[in-house]
């Protein structure tokens, strides 16, 4: 085997290595990042569109053998979630691909078992959900912005492992991916939402106290994967330092983890059709809205 090849195969490996060190301070690169160049969209939307084939070949697999899919994106305010989800779900049908994503608990929600207000959502058969943020909130924001005591948060870390194996022994996929971002990065997308309109709504007054909490966020971070990276359920991380490759990243390693085949499909052909043969429509005095485009 050449040195190229043997190299090339460390780095496919380094992918997925259990017990590889994050560094707190900055993102680590992937092998595709090292030239230190952003994705060009050409070719982040060339990629991009093979990958959506692949997942509607995947969700129509999903339907056909009936297949409980959950999925769940965890990673600091800024690290590229809500992008990365709304790229798996873009060419899918919205019935099959559901996304989920829970406003803070009611007072209600906030007396019932910790877990009570997420399982009403998660996958039946032939259905694929997308947890943005999820039960994950306990061991994240929750404890360190004090919304629940550090008994609370312990007593979550101890029982999560078992509460996914019944979730897996029922039949679900379940897939949990960490985007990891680092503080400069972070910083500039923050930033970035302040004076753009279309983004503002994405910075709370939470996020801003989130913000100064990075630290925190580390530390509970690392006691989660301690807990929780367990062999039936594995966190994946995914470096999103550069938004349009980790997308690409992320979609390629959950086809490469639910395995699927394409399902058989009749060609279609459209019929023939007479159109002001059996019916003319009247002069009706129709309420046309203004082209401004």
């Amino acid at each position: 085997m050449s040195a190229a090849k043997k190299n090339k195969n460390r780095k496919k490996d380094a992918a997925e290595e259990p017990g590889k060190k994050l560094n707190n301070n900055k993102a680590e690169k992937t092998p595709a990042d090292e030239t230190g160049k952003k994705l060009k969209n050409k070719a982040y939307l060339k990629k991009l569109a093979k990958l959506h084939v692949e997942l509607v070949k995947l969700q129509e697999w999903v339907k056909l053998k009936g297949l409980k899919v959950c999925v769940v994106f965890e990673g600091r305010d800024g690290a590229g979630k809500g992008g990365t989800i709304k790229a798996i779900t873009e060419r899918v049908s919205p019935r099959t691909f559901r996304v989920v994503a829970l406003t803070a608990p009611t007072e209600r929600e906030k007396t019932q078992m910790y877990a009570q207000r997420y399982l009403p959502y998660f996958p039946a058969a032939g259905e694929v959900v997308i947890f943005d943020r999820s039960w994950y909130n306990r061991a994240g924001v929750e404890r360190v912005m004090g919304f629940c005591t550090e008994e609370q948060a312990k007593g979550f870390l101890g029982v999560v492992p078992s509460f996914e194996k019944m979730m897996i022994a029922s039949g679900i996929i379940l897939l949990k991916y960490w985007l990891e971002v680092s503080p400069e990065e972070q910083t500039r997308r923050l930033k970035g939402r302040i004076h753009d309109g279309r983004k503002i709504w994405k910075l709370s007054p939470m996020d801003i106290k989130s913000y100064t909490r990075w630290d925190d966020y580390t530390k509970a971070r690392d006691e989660m994967f301690a807990a929780t990276d367990t062999s039936w359920a594995p966190w994946y991380v995914a470096t999103s330092e550069d938004k349009k490759r980790v997308r690409l990243n992320i979609i390629s390693h959950l086809l490469s983890k639910i395995p699927y085949k394409e399902t058989p499909r009749e060609k279609v052909k459209l019929p023939d059709r007479k159109i002001g043969h059996k019916y003319t429509s009247p002069d009706y005095p129709f309420k046309f809205i203004p082209e401004v485009g």
